[in-house]
C-alpha cells in the first residue's frame, strides 16, 4: 500500500472510531439515566442496615493502619451495602420488586453494550493511529492532530486495562465522552495532512518524550474522572447516613473509599511517567533541538505546573494523610491543569512547541 492509501484508510478509521465511541457514550448515558429513574425503594429496616454498614465501614477505615495513602482499600470496591447487597441488607433485597429487577437487567445490558462498543471503537481507533504513522513514515505524533488522536488512544488504553484489573466499566460514560470529543475536535478542527517532521523533531527522544506524556495523560484523565465520581458517591453516602436514598446508578458504583484508593493507584502509576516525560526526556530533547535543556517556554512552564500539582497530591496523601474530598479536589485541579497544558497552551499561547502541538 502507498502512503496515500494509508492516509486514506486512517482518515476513514478515525471518524468511524469517533462514531462508535459516541454510540458507546449514548449506551452508558442510558445506563445512568435508567439508574437515576430506578431509585431503589427499600424498606426502613434495610435502609437502617445500609446506614449501619456505612458507619461501620467508615469507623474501620479511620482506625486501620494506612500505608502510602492507599489504606485498606481495594481496586474493585469493598462489600458495603452501597456497592453490593450485604448480609445486613438481605431483608431489603428480598423485598425488591420485579420492576426493580427488570431495571437492573436493563442497566447491566446498557453497561455491557457500552463496554463492547468501546472495545470496537478502540480497534478502529488503533487502526487509524497506526495507518497514520505508516502514511507519514514515522511515529504519528508530529503535530496537534496526531497528538490528539494518540493521546485519546492512550486514554482508551488506560481505561480498558484498568477495566480488566479493577472493573471500572462504571467509568465508561466519562471516558467515551472525553475520547469521542477529542477525536471529533481533531477531525473537524485540527486535521493536518500527513507529512515529514520539522527538523527539530527528528530525534528518538521525541518518541520517548511524547509516548510517556501521552500515556501519563491518559492516566491523569482516568484518575480525574474517578475523582469526580468519587465526590458524587461520597455525597450520596452521606445522604444515606442522614436517612436519604441513593439512585441506582450511584449504588452500582464501588464505595467512595474504594474509588479514592483506585484514583490514587492510577495517579501513582501516571506520575512517574509524567516526571520522565517533562523532566528527563523533554529537556534532553530540548538540548538536542534548541541547544538548551530548559527555556521557560509556555509549554514547559505548564508541564512543570502540572507536575507540581500531582506531586502535591501524592505528597499530601503520603505525609499529611489527605484522602477523600481534599485529595479528589487536588486530582481534579491537576486534571484541568493538564487539559489546559494540552489544549489551551497549544491553541492560545505562542511558543516554541506551537508547531508540534506536544
Amino acid at each position: 500500500m502507498t502512503p496515500e492509501t494509508y492516509a486514506h484508510v486512517s482518515n476513514l478509521l478515525i471518524p468511524t472510531a469517533t462514531v462508535i465511541y459516541a454510540l458507546a457514550m449514548v449506551s452508558h448515558a442510558m445506563e445512568w439515566a435508567l439508574g437515576r429513574a430506578a431509585v431503589a425503594r427499600k424498606t426502613a429496616p434495610a435502609e437502617q442496615a445500609e446506614a449501619q454498614v456505612l458507619v461501620s465501614s467508615a469507623a474501620t477505615a479511620n482506625s486501620a493502619t494506612v500505608s502510602a495513602g492507599v489504606g485498606t482499600t481495594t481496586g474493585v470496591g469493598t462489600a458495603t451495602a452501597v456497592g453490593t447487597t450485604s448480609a445486613a441488607g438481605g431483608s431489603g433485597a428480598s423485598s425488591t420488586s420485579g420492576a426493580a429487577g427488570a431495571a437492573t437487567e436493563r442497566l447491566d445490558a446498557a453497561s455491557r453494550i457500552g463496554l463492547l462498543l468501546t472495545w470496537m471503537g478502540f480497534v478502529f481507533h488503533l487502526g487509524g493511529v497506526v495507518t497514520r504513522g505508516l502514511a507519514a513514515g514515522r511515529v504519528p505524533w508530529g503535530n496537534m492532530y496526531e497528538f490528539s488522536i494518540t493521546a485519546s488512544l492512550a486514554v482508551a488504553i488506560v481505561y480498558l486495562i484498568f477495566v480488566q484489573r479493577y472493573k471500572l466499566q462504571w467509568l465508561g460514560l466519562g471516558v467515551t465522552l472525553v475520547v469521542a470529543s477529542v477525536l471529533g475536535l481533531a477531525s473537524l478542527a485540527l486535521y493536518t495532512p500527513a507529512g515529514p517532521l520539522v527538523p527539530a523533531l527528528h530525534s528518538y527522544w521525541l518518541v520517548l518524550h511524547v509516548s510517556a506524556a501521552a500515556t501519563s495523560g491518559g492516566g491523569f484523565t482516568v484518575g480525574g474522572l474517578i475523582s469526580v465520581l468519587y465526590l458524587l458517591k461520597a455525597r450520596a453516602e452521606r445522604r444515606v447516613l442522614e436517612g436519604g436514598t441513593m439512585s441506582t446508578a450511584l449504588r452500582r458504583l464501588p464505595s467512595a473509599e474504594s474509588m479514592d484508593g483506585t484514583a490514587y493507584k492510577v495517579l501513582a502509576f501516571s506520575f512517574p511517567l509524567w516526571t520522565f516525560a517533562v523532566l528527563v526526556a523533554g529537556p534532553i530533547w530540548a538540548q538536542y533541538a534548541w541547544g538548551r535543556y530548559w527555556g521557560w517556554d509556555p509549554k514547559e512552564v505548564w508541564s512543570l505546573v502540572t507536575w507540581v500539582v500531582y506531586a502535591a497530591y501524592l505528597h499530601a496523601r503520603a505525609t499529611a494523610g489527605w484522602r477523600g474530598r481534599r485529595a479528589a479536589t487536588i486530582a481534579i485541579v491537576g486534571w484541568f491543569v493538564f487539559l489546559f497544558n494540552f489544549v489551551g497552551v497549544n491553541l492560545l499561547v505562542s511558543g516554541m512547541h506551537s508547531y508540534a502541538g506536544v
